[in-house]
C-alpha cells in the first residue's frame, strides 16, 4: 500500500501502516542525530522544556549540509544517516515524547518494543541526499547550532518526502530483522 501523510501525525495515521508499505510525508520534520538525541534526553532529565515540539512529530536521522543565505538557510544536501547509532536512546525518547515516525537508513536494533503502538521506523534510501534536498521546501528554524551543523536540530517543511518504506511498523514487524535472520540461516547452511 502507499500512504501520503501530513504532520503532525496521529496514532491512527501510523497504526494502519504495515511493514513494506510506501509512505510520503508532507509537513514538518525535525532532524536529530546522536548529539541532539543526547541533549533531548538531558532536557527531559532536568525537566526543561524543549525549544521545539515533538508530539506527533517526525524525527529524521540526518546531518544536513546547509548554506546561510540573506533570508535564512538553503538546504544543499540532506540524505539519511545510519539510524543504528540512535537505537539506545530511542526508547527513552519515545517514552518522553509522542514521536510518531522516525526516518533513517539501515534499521534499528532493539527498538521494536519501544515502537509498538506508538511509532514507526521509515527507511529512506541512502545516497539520495540531493533528492531529499529538493523535497525540503523550507528551513523553518534551527536549534542547538552549537552542536555543529550536522548535529543541530533543523525544523524542515517537506512536501511529499519519500518514497519511504515502513521498515518497522507499530505492530512490531521489522523487515531488517527478517533480512538478518534469513542471511544468518544462509550462512549457517554454508558453514
Amino acid at each position: 500500500m502507499e500512504y501520503h501523510l501530513q504532520t503532525p501525525l496521529k496514532l491512527e495515521d501510523i497504526e494502519k501502516l504495515n511493514a513494506r508499505d510506501i509512505v510520503y510525508i508532507s509537513g514538518e520534520v525535525l532532524t536529530a542525530r546522536d548529539e541532539a538525541h543526547a541533549r533531548i534526553l538531558e532536557f527531559e532529565e532536568k525537566g526543561e522544556e524543549l525549544p521545539f515540539f515533538l508530539e506527533g512529530g517526525v524525527i529524521y536521522h540526518c546531518g544536513p549540509l546547509m548554506q546561510r543565505t540573506e533570508n535564512g538557510w538553503k538546504v544543499i544536501s540532506a540524505g539519511p544517516t545510519t539510524s543504528g547509532r540512535m537505537s539506545k536512546m530511542t526508547p527513552s525518547l519515545l517514552k518522553a515524547h509522542e514521536v510518531r515516525a522516525i526516518i533513517g537508513k539501515g534499521g534499528m536494533k532493539g527498538v521494536v518494543d519501544a515502537l509498538k503502538n506508538r511509532c514507526v521506523y521509515l527507511a529512506y534510501t541512502g545516497g539520495c541526499a540531493a533528492l531529499a534536498a529538493e523535497l525540503i521546501t523550507e528551513v523553518k528554524a534551527v536549534h542547538w547550532l552549537d552542536l555543529g551543523m550536522p548535529e543541530a536540530v533543523w525544523v524542515l517543511r517537506v512536501e511529499e518526502f519519500g518514497p519511504l518504506i515502513v521498515g518497522i511498523d507499530a505492530k512490531g514487524k521489522d523487515i531488517f530483522a527478517e533480512v538478518r535472520e534469513k542471511a544468518e540461516k544462509v550462512l549457517e547452511k554454508q558453514g
